[in-house]
């Protein structure tokens, strides 16, 4: 089976098995991630080399910026002869933590976080040390806790804030709220000290954390606008398009009486009535550059456990206009 999956003969495998010379350092490496992928162990002598694997942690797939960065790192880790694992945080399911062990076991050359627990101060990060003690390469996407002591990759929270904000404001908009994840959640946290830089004061009334869901943004946005705000800045597209929802459930027009700027430009975003405005997040560029840091580390360079900030940019579609007359 295995000499199947590579393309290589039966004596080839046994080969690289047995350790014997005669076979291109591509191939064994192939043939060894054949192995990890289809679940055989390795021989003993060759179980303290790392897998060509990758472990892609990410937290869902309900909201479609996940998705959309695991197809760009996933290719780009496949153009270097690497595989990618894709591990999906489901409720009740496995958690991020036991995923990392899994990976351990599995001796990956990697991992890659877009999205988790080091976004959230409050949560568990025992696991992520266990990562910097087996001197295992880590990149993360997007906003990180301090101190955790690995590379990043982050869209500017602060840039985009600033971008819907002077939109809102040049449309007319005075009574702006955000739409945030909760209170430990870094890029969350980046968003609102952006805001108040600004706007020079955001009054708490105007600020409602949620769940990252639909759902999430529709009860929060209930509450806002109850409170008159007319102009929303959300923390993902799907809480924007929860706030266009629950615009509607009070009969109120988007973007005639309440406009909405989202945070991503996922798919799709372009195809909401009415099409959402919302701040795109360079995908392709980030995602790339998360497989350079990485590779590099699973080359033996050190790499600095810095973080490289991408520029957002804003993409003005239907949702958003004048602001109402009072």
């Amino acid at each position: 089976m295995v000499a199947k999956k590579v393309g290589v003969s039966e004596a080839t495998v046994s080969r690289v098995l047995n350790g014997k010379p005669g076979v291109s350092e591509a191939t064994r490496q192939a043939v060894l991630s054949a192995l990890d992928v289809l679940g055989y162990e390795r021989p003993t002598q060759l179980r303290g080399e790392r897998a060509r694997l990758v472990g892609l942690v990410l937290p869902e797939l309900q909201n479609p910026i996940f998705p959309a960065f695991a197809e760009v790192i996933g290719g780009a880790l496949a153009q270097l002869g690497l595989t990618p694992v894709l591990c999906t945080q489901t409720r009740g399911g496995v958690s991020e933590a036991d995923y990392v062990d899994l990976l351990l076991q599995q001796q990956v050359s990697g991992v890659v976080f877009a999205g988790g627990l080091y976004a959230q101060a409050d949560a568990p990060h025992d696991h992520y040390r266990r990562l910097a003690e087996r001197k295992i390469p880590v990149v993360l996407v997007n906003a990180a806790i301090e101190h955790l002591g690995f590379p990043a990759v982050s869209c500017d929270d602060a840039v985009a804030v600033e971008q819907a904000w002077r939109h809102l404001a040049s449309l007319g908009h005075e009574r702006i709220g955000l739409v945030l994840g909760p209170g430990d959640h870094m890029p969350s946290a980046r968003k609102l000290a952006a805001a108040r830089a600004v706007a020079g004061e955001v009054p708490e009334e105007h600020v409602a954390r949620a769940m990252f869901s639909i759902e999430g943004g529709h009860a929060a946005a209930a509450r806002l606008i109850d409170r008159g705000v007319t102009g929303f800045i959300c923390a993902s597209d799907p809480l924007a398009l929860g706030v266009v929802r629950a615009a509607r459930r009070k009969g109120l027009d988007v973007p005639g009486q309440i406009s909405v700027v989202g945070y991503d430009d996922s798919a799709l975003m372009n195809c909401t009535e009415p099409p959402l405005t919302t701040v795109r997040q360079p995908i392709e560029a980030m995602g790339k550059a998360v497989v350079e840091l990485l590779n590099a580390q699973i080359s033996g360079s050190t790499v600095a456990p810095e973080e490289l900030l991408f520029e957002p940019e804003l993409v003005v579609r239907g949702s958003t206009g004048q602001a109402p007359r009072d």
